[in-house]
């Protein structure tokens, strides 16, 4: 953790961009932007860069919506923003051609994307990032990142790269579970691989840095509110289990949705007594397990008494989330082998390919599978780190 005094420090690129306009480039901007897009005093930053004097002159909202009032999977109509008065463009599920047309019928010639990601590969902000700067590209629109810390920190990297076999909306291109990466860093990857490679060519891409931050910095070191970025991640609590828990999204496991703490608390109407203490057998750092019932007034199992455990983190540099929940996921087959199961082939997606569905289904130890492929910015190149 880092000192009071750098806490001070720490300055957003959307922040920086209110400070001096001509940061994003001349033209009409379009802002990618919802409510977790708010300067240190808590503005909303779309009124704020036009007080600044920015040609706004569009708004673009991703899943869960430009206010984030939409559960997972959804997201608002398209209308006129009240606070701005300007247009709304859903982009949600939207790619491809139709993408393509929105940019153009916008207007914009560039676009400025300012969001809270959550440092998941499976986390869908980052992949309205690479829609946009695929469609960027082949409109002639240029695109820039207004910067944010990872909230996670960038020192480390978990999980195997996604094979492309098994891309979708919660993985694009090859990247690790917990990939380590600020969106900038994210974006300068993506452009030179995988946004040529759809677009037939890079975008003309700008990154403006958040000032002051630094790699072993998480968001609590930062000083930065944070605003819960979906309804489904209220606290950073949350985000520190989410790269792992939200593995359970591809079970017969509830993730704790409709529930007061998503993602840090699971169960199943088969889980007994057994789980928690093979599960501390276990030893693995950072966490201890808590016995828990609970019944999801939503999601899987709703209105269905369970059990299960709330994942109690206890020291988060030695916590590794990924290996934490592929160890549980294992630890339900081997307990439960009549009852557990998937969701279809989603735990795929999610993983990145078969090989973790294939490895626990075959009663092997699957945690060899959680190996990252290198830390941050080793597996994209280090020339893509932006910060020290």
């Amino acid at each position: 953790m880092s000192s009071t005094d750098d806490r001070l420090k720490v300055t957003t690129g959307i922040t920086r961009l209110c400070a001096v306009p001509g940061l994003a480039g001349p033209g009409r901007l379009g802002l990618v932007t919802n409510h977790t897009c708010v300067l240190p005093d808590l503005r909303p930053t779309a009124p704020a860069l036009m007080e600044a004097g920015v040609n706004l002159t569009a708004l673009f909202g991703p899943e869960h919506g430009l206010y984030g009032t939409a559960q997972a999977g959804g997201s608002e109509p398209a209308e006129v923003d009240p606070a701005t008065g300007l247009p709304v463009y859903d982009t949600y599920m939207c790619d491809g051609e139709r993408l393509d047309k929105v940019l153009v019928d916008s207007g914009v010639d560039a676009l400025v994307y300012d969001l809270q990601d959550v440092g998941a590969r499976f986390y869908t902000y980052v992949w309205t990032m690479f829609d946009l700067m695929v469609s960027a590209a082949r409109t002639g629109v240029r695109f820039v990142v207004a910067d944010r810390p990872n909230p996670l920190g960038g020192l480390v990297s978990e999980g195997p790269l996604l094979d492309p076999a098994y891309a979708s909306f919660v993985g694009r291109a090859p990247v690790p579970i917990r990939h380590g990466l600020t969106c900038g860093e994210l974006a300068w990857c993506l452009n030179r691989s995988a946004v040529a490679e759809v677009a037939g060519r890079q975008v003309d891409l700008t990154v403006i840095k958040a000032v002051g931050w630094r790699r072993e910095m998480d968001a609590e070191a930062t000083g930065l509110p944070w605003i819960a970025p979906s309804p489904n991640m209220p606290t950073y609590a949350t985000a520190v289990v989410y790269p792992g828990t939200c593995l359970f999204e591809g079970t017969n496991v509830s993730e704790g949705r409709g529930t007061t703490q998503p993602f840090e608390i699971v169960g199943a109407p088969y889980i007994d007594a057994r789980f928690t203490p093979e599960l501390a057998e276990l030893g693995l750092p950072g966490v201890h397990f808590r016995d828990l019932r609970f019944v999801p007034a939503f999601g899987e199992h709703a209105g269905r008494p369970l059990r299960g455990v709330q994942l109690h983190v206890t020291d988060r540099e030695a916590f590794t989330p990924v290996r934490t929940a592929v160890a549980m996921l294992g630890t339900l087959r081997r307990l439960y082998p009549g009852d557990f199961g998937w969701s279809g082939e989603f735990i795929d997606h999610l993983w990145g390919s078969d090989r973790l569905r294939r490895a626990i289904d075959a009663g092997e130890d699957p945690l060899p599978l959680c190996e990252p492929p290198a830390p941050p910015g080793r597996w994209a190149g280090d020339d893509v780190l932006l910060y020290p």
